[in-house]
């Protein structure tokens, strides 16, 4: 035996030890294991204390003396302590119940812009074991008919600032006897100034406890999807993924009670609902909340409010990156750098964006996760330092075993954009090698399926077509993504497309979102929005890149540089051969892209103006 001195062994050990958790990631997968240990925990306790409505959350901070005086909700320059905001919430909890006869577990519909009004409005509802449902602010005709009538609500109360969108025709087909399939009339409430007077009048009764009490897998609210591929599904959301979402965040995003938390995103929408303001409110945090983004009133209510955490969706941290940088008016100091924030939170940030976003303003750590209001599960990425950035997932050799039993990567037959059937193997699917893409699909309980995926309200059909059985086994159940996406050696998970997206060109298969993300690496390029367009005499589809430049004057010069730098930087094949030039680009209220517009006028110059 050779004797190693202490001086050496030691270091060497610290060494071999470092080594190893750099290289299976062991740290990083403790924490996520135990935040995810932590929600399951917290669903449990929740459902056996039947205390699952978040309500409780609130009532638990308004009345423990170190907590009731702590800041709850920040907007505009105001702001509203725990034990103020309960206090609120009980006066319009009274109010629904005896002016409108709101009744536990009867569906509301709710279409407002982010306020405080929106915020004690639903957690009033929920004080009553009541369910919101909430609608899109920015939908007119059709879509707003559909999805008010598909929430099954008796009652929608309504923004007083969107009242301009409910014209004649809608208010009287809402009002008909016919607008609930028959059962009667839609009551629509706009809210103003007045109704709130009135609220605030009110005395305050809570509700007994037995009004909220619950189970897991039942509906705490409706939360509709982003209609980019049809109209708008109500997709339920289960007291189990909120208790899921919110157990988790805090722990595995150190989201503390010191943390002020901003969000400017829509509150209808699962990511600033869930994660945004059911997580503030679980971990006690105060929560900051924007009107509405704007690239121009962004740092300054972040600065204002003295934010900590800043909440993204899709574009926006492209929009933050493209503005000019904002200037102290008095000592003409760059402000980019000049905010308390630390840590980003959200889904949908390009890796040509991610690490410039966070060098600009000073960002430590972003949260990405990739998952969809009705979705199984999520992936999510704490990213620190460069080994990770862009990816929407990460995991280390721990929790990579685990989630392996949970879900796959499948093959995907572009034909009929479905997992491809092999008929050499029983017809059963192939699950793609690593660092190949395919579709991500997770795995369910053929016999319940409902257990994990409650999928969407009042629509089995809907809700079936998520499901695809006998994958690689007989009678396995996994629910679809819709999502090609690839899973690296290194643990890291990557989106490459929306199925629908990804076109086929010259026999290859086009990434619509790597072909975007390349493009925008350009200088010049602000936004890049690529779809696949069809062209006479051709099979499959060509490329066509709606661009946003920087620059005023697009010259030749700045065309061609564009060109060298697709072709430097992307197979020929996925270059593409078409360059439309935009002024702005569609998005939903989330700032995710929307192709169905520019697909739709193809590359003909009548349609697109050229």
């Amino acid at each position: 035996m050779i004797a190693v001195p202490l001086a050496i062994a030691g270091p060497a050990v610290l060494a071999g030890a470092a080594w190893l958790n750099a290289k299976t990631q062991f740290s990083y997968d403790l924490r996520l294991i135990r935040a995810l240990v932590n929600a399951n925990v917290q669903i449990a306790l929740g459902e056996k204390r039947d205390r699952l409505s978040l309500f409780y959350s609130l009532e638990q901070h308004a009345t423990i003396k170190s907590t009731a005086d702590h800041a709850f909700l920040m907007y505009q320059g105001k702001t509203w302590t725990y034990k103020e905001a309960y206090d609120i919430v009980l006066k319009y909890g009274t109010w629904l119940k005896t002016i409108h006869g709101i009744v536990p577990r009867e569906v509301v519909a709710m279409d407002f812009m982010n306020s405080p009004v929106f915020i004690f409005l639903w957690l009033g509802l929920w004080s009553l074991g009541a369910t919101p449902a909430f609608i899109n602010y920015n939908l007119i005709g059709d879509p707003l008919l559909h999805s008010v009538k598909t929430s099954a609500a008796r009652v929608m109360f309504v923004d007083q600032k969107i009242k301009p969108r409910f014209t004649k025709e809608i208010t009287d087909t809402l009002g008909s006897v016919k607008a609930r399939d028959g059962k009667g009339p839609i009551q629509t409430v706009f809210f103003d100034t007045t109704l709130e007077e009135q609220i605030m009048g009110t005395e305050a009764v809570r509700e007994p406890d037995s009004s909220r009490s619950a189970v897991r897998l039942d509906m705490a609210m409706l939360i509709f999807t982003s209609g980019t591929t049809g109209l708008p599904k109500p997709a339920t959301v289960s007291w189990q993924k909120i208790g899921l979402l919110t157990g988790f965040m805090p722990s595995w995003f150190s989201l503390t009670k010191s943390d002020r938390y901003y969000t400017c995103m829509p509150l209808y929408h699962s990511s600033a609902a869930l994660l945004g303001l059911c997580t503030s409110l679980v971990a006690g945090s105060t929560l900051i909340l924007g009107h509405r983004f704007s690239t121009a009133t962004f740092w300054n209510e972040v600065r204002e409010h003295d934010a900590t955490a800043i909440q993204y969706v899709g574009e926006t941290c492209r929009y933050l990156l493209a503005a000019k940088p904002q200037h102290d008016p008095v000592t003409g100091e760059n402000l980019d750098r000049k905010n308390n924030v630390t840590k980003a939170f959200g889904n949908g940030l390009r890796p040509d964006v991610w690490d410039r976003f966070k060098e600009r303003f000073g960002i430590d750590t972003i949260g990405e996760f990739y998952g969809s209001t009705e979705g199984v599960s999520a992936t999510w990425n704490l990213s620190s330092n460069k080994f990770s950035s862009g990816a929407i997932g990460r995991n280390g050799s721990l929790s990579s075993a685990i989630v392996k039993h949970q879900l796959a990567i499948v093959e995907v037959d572009w034909t009929t954009e479905l997992p491809l059937r092999d008929s050499l193997n029983h017809d059963f699917c192939r699950q793609v090698k690593t660092g190949a893409s395919g579709e991500l699909v997770f795995k369910v309980d053929p016999a319940d399926i409902h257990s994990k995926f409650q999928g969407y309200f009042n629509n089995p059909s809907a809700t079936e077509s998520k499901i695809f059985r006998d994958v690689f086994v007989k009678g396995d159940a996994y629910c679809r993504s819709g999502d090609v996406v690839r899973w690296d050696s290194e643990g890291r998970w990557w989106f490459c497309d929306r199925i629908g997206d990804t076109f086929r060109w010259k026999s290859e298969n086009v990434s619509t979102a790597e072909v975007s993300s390349v493009l925008g690496t350009h200088p010049h390029i602000h936004e890049a929005n690529v779809y696949g367009v069809e062209v006479p005499n051709h099979d499959g589809k060509a490329g066509c890149a709606a661009v946003l430049f920087d620059a005023e004057d697009v010259s030749e010069g700045l065309l061609d540089s564009v060109a060298k730098h697709a072709r430097r930087s992307l197979p020929k094949y996925a270059v593409p051969p078409f360059l439309r030039l935009v002024n702005g680009h569609q998005t939903t209220g989330n700032n995710k892209q929307l192709k169905a517009v520019l697909r739709g006028e193809g590359i003909s110059p009548d349609k697109t103006g050229g």
